[in-house]
């Protein structure tokens, strides 16, 4: 008998936080965080970490995991939720999962095989150095000779996924395109190890874009240029995963003197909305979501919660 699983999902400013808690006091749930960057300590500002207060005594894993310099990657992540879920279990909890990173999501719902080997960072800095004195181009033409389909699929910019794809083939031997489509089929067919619930926050795309410009105006005012800068002044590479989330690379350029902080934050911004219609897309493409219009809900949490809760199983 499969075990029941919530999960939780939706853009930034979308009310996730409120919602999961108060839906987990209701149900007698605890909350795993599916977010790919609150599991870096110090990252709370930029990452919209839920506070200690918000937590309002629910249990929440997966916040504060790892230092910001440690590479975790998506099977790393799985593995570490895949323990938590067993302790939830083992305690007659039920699980939610609560974030908006699809990759990661997916993973945990359909339980992705990675076939991972120990990371080749020497494989991967000839790669980089390759992007960067090359250009993406030529790196693009190194994946389309071993990889056809994910050279078509993967934009020649989008260099940290072209390297994902590269060094999976040279890991593997098998491209990363074949894997994906059995992980897609496996998908399609809905076959997930549990009996899940999936929600999917939405709002009309003016007022998330709205709320997205306000909520970073609010974490310009909480201090989050003081919270990157932290990270910068201790030397962390741009080029780790951290240092890669919206909200910490935009500022890079500002602390080297190579543009305006108003620039860097009309950026952030840019890089939010373009990430919040991303998932809005992802949403679209998931297997049997119920979508909640919190905009039309009021944005009231318990309002939400009740509507979640009528479409519960029984």
């Amino acid at each position: 008998m499969k075990k029941p699983l919530i999960l939780i999902a939706g853009p930034t400013a979308s009310g996730k936080t409120k919602t999961s808690v108060l839906l987990a006091k209701a149900i007698g749930g605890e909350i795993i965080s599916a977010d790919s960057m609150q599991i870096y300590k110090g990252m709370d500002i930029g990452t919209a970490k839920v506070k200690p207060e918000e937590m309002e005594d629910v249990p929440h894993y997966m916040i504060d995991e790892w230092p910001a310099d440690f590479p975790c990657s998506v099977a790393t992540f799985k593995e570490r939720v895949n323990t938590y879920l067993d302790a939830i279990y083992a305690k007659g909890k039920i699980p939610i999962l609560v974030g908006g990173t699809g990759f990661y999501i997916n993973a945990i719902l359909y339980d992705t095989q990675f076939e991972e080997t120990e990371a080749d960072t020497t494989y991967r800095t000839a790669l980089e150095q390759i992007a960067k004195e090359e250009g993406p181009l030529a790196l693009h033409e190194k994946l389309r000779a071993v990889d056809p389909k994910s050279a078509e699929s993967i934009h020649h910019n989008n260099v940290k996924r072209v390297i994902r794809a590269l060094e999976y083939y040279k890991d593997t031997g098998m491209p990363i395109s074949e894997h994906n489509a059995r992980e897609k089929e496996k998908r399609s067919e809905n076959e997930s190890p549990y009996d899940y619930t999936f929600f999917a926050l939405s709002m009309d795309r003016g007022m998330l874009y709205e709320r997205i410009n306000l909520r970073i105006d609010q974490m310009i005012e909480e201090g989050l240029v003081e919270e990157v800068k932290y990270f910068f002044d201790l030397g962390l590479s741009e080029d780790l995963p951290s240092m890669k989330a919206i909200g910490y690379k935009e500022f890079f350029p500002y602390f080297k003197g190579q543009q305006s902080l108003e620039s860097c934050v009309e950026k952030l911004k840019q890089n939010t909305r373009n990430y919040a219609k991303r998932q809005l897309t992802w949403f679209r493409h998931q297997a049997q979501p119920i979508f909640i219009d919190v905009e039309q809900l009021g944005f009231d949490a318990p309002t939400i919660v009740e509507e979640m809760i009528k479409n519960l199983p029984k």
